[in-house]
């Protein structure tokens, strides 16, 4: 198993091939039944290397870490076998783009704007923050802190959400669907350290979250890739209740590592529980919060 603690594994393409391939039920794309037992899920290498029109021996060579530069022809005739969504796709393209043996560097905190910090102080009944691509959060609004946390009680080191939603039993416990909320979390993290296998800061989160055993054995094995998208999450709140929002993600054009992030009421219910909470936070929320009452459905 490949080790979640370095995502630069020299066999990170090989991985991902492997784990799409076995992602893949082969009856539901057409392929007949040879009456051969199949020892593992998904396809065969044999039936990929069919499909994308390629030997099996260079499908064994991909797999196995022994190449590594793939033409594009060849990269986008894999994608097409394997189905990949749109995330999936750049991402292959990323790994087999990227040197083996890239030295890591250290990456800073990165700054946020002074007007994009102005917008997210500007705006009162929206709960927003600016992220950088690893989740960090780099600035938040009171309605941020009302809904989440108050990150600025948190050592700057801990504002990451991946890490929050793994580690912080209290942050972890606001997601009426834990699992879903963490394999996301997991599916934008091994999309960065595809992208990006010499950030040190990255290494080092996913080494902090090696412990989770769904994390370790199932979750990050399976390679699930993301990019920035809307996504629609439930939250059980202390204060509001539960809550359905969108999270709309923006990205910043004058930095293209940062994402203005919103959270938006997805019904009447959502709203007035949102509306609630915003009302009742002061600019300096206390400690220890009302609980808010609701009217039985």
């Amino acid at each position: 198993m490949e080790d979640p603690g370095n995502p630069s594994d020299a066999n990170e393409l090989g991985g991902f091939l492997r784990a799409r391939r076995a992602a893949l039920d082969p009856h539901s794309i057409g392929l007949p039944d040879d009456g051969r037992l199949r020892r593992v899920p998904g396809l065969r290498r044999e039936e990929l290397a069919q499909l994308a029109h390629v030997s099996v021996d260079y499908v064994v060579r991909l797999e196995q870490g022994r190449t590594r530069r793939v033409s594009r022809p060849v990269l986008d005739a894999l994608a097409d076998a394997l189905q990949l969504a749109p995330d999936e796709r750049s991402y292959l393209f990323t790994l087999a783009d990227v040197s083996p043996g890239a030295r890591p560097r250290p990456s800073g905190r990165p700054e946020v704007a002074p007007r994009l910090r102005s917008l997210l102080e500007g705006m009162h009944d929206v709960p927003a923050m600016v992220l950088h691509r690893r989740m960090d959060v780099l600035a938040w609004n009171r309605g941020a802190v009302a809904l989440l946390t108050d990150f600025g009680t948190l050592p700057p080191a801990e504002r990451n959400l991946i890490r929050l939603t793994f580690l912080d039993h209290a942050f972890r416990s606001l997601y009426a669907d834990w699992p879903r909320a963490a394999r996301e979390c997991v599916a934008v993290l091994r999309m960065e350290a595809g992208r990006r296998p010499d950030d040190l800061a990255l290494t080092a989160l996913v080494g902090q979250l090696s412990d989770n055993p769904a994390y370790y054995r199932t979750w990050w094995p399976a390679h699930p890739v993301r990019g920035p998208r809307q996504l629609t999450k439930t939250y059980h709140h202390p204060v509001a209740g539960t809550v359905t929002l969108d999270v709309q993600q923006f990205s910043v054009d004058t930095h293209p590592d940062q994402l203005l992030v919103a959270y938006t009421a997805t019904d009447s219910t959502s709203q007035e529980a949102l509306r609630f909470l915003l009302q009742w936070t002061p600019t300096d929320p206390p400690s220890v919060p009302p609980r808010r009452t609701t009217t039985p459905r």
